[in-house]
Order: C-alpha cells, then structure tokens, then sequence
C-alpha cells in the first residue's frame, strides 16, 4: 500500500493518481483480509491485532476520502 501511495504523490494527472490510491486501497483491504483471518482461525490472538486492523481501517477512510475529493476536483 505504501508503495501505491508514494507513486501517487508523484502522479501526473488526478486520473494517474486515483488509479494509484485505488491500487493501494485494493491492496490495503488484501492486508485486512488477512489480518481477519489470522484472528479467526486463532493462528494470532486478536487482542494482538487490534491494532493493526484498527490502523488498516484508518488507512481505508483516508484514502477513500482522498480518492473521492479527487475526483471532485476533475
């Protein structure tokens, strides 16, 4: 996801940039996936993955938000 967004800062247009940030949310919600299930199956507590979820989940709102100013901006 970092990735993602370090590319967008660099973006030539707001199409190039909302392309990116979505390619980070995808991989982003790929991360809480698999955060869900490492808690599910018991593999990890959850109490140990709370705070990663809770930061994913942080992450998904400003990058969503960031996605649909953009888009208003076009």
């Amino acid at each position: 996801m970092g990735a993602h967004y370090r590319e967008a800062t660099r973006a030539r247009s707001t199409a190039e940039f909302v392309s990116k940030i979505e390619g980070g949310l995808q991989e982003l919600e790929e991360t809480t996936y698999w955060l869900e299930l490492l808690a599910e199956s018991g593999i990890v507590p959850a109490s140990q993955l709370h705070d990663l979820r809770q930061e994913a989940n942080e992450l998904t709102a400003i990058l969503v938000s960031s996605v649909k100013t953009a888009k208003r901006q076009r």
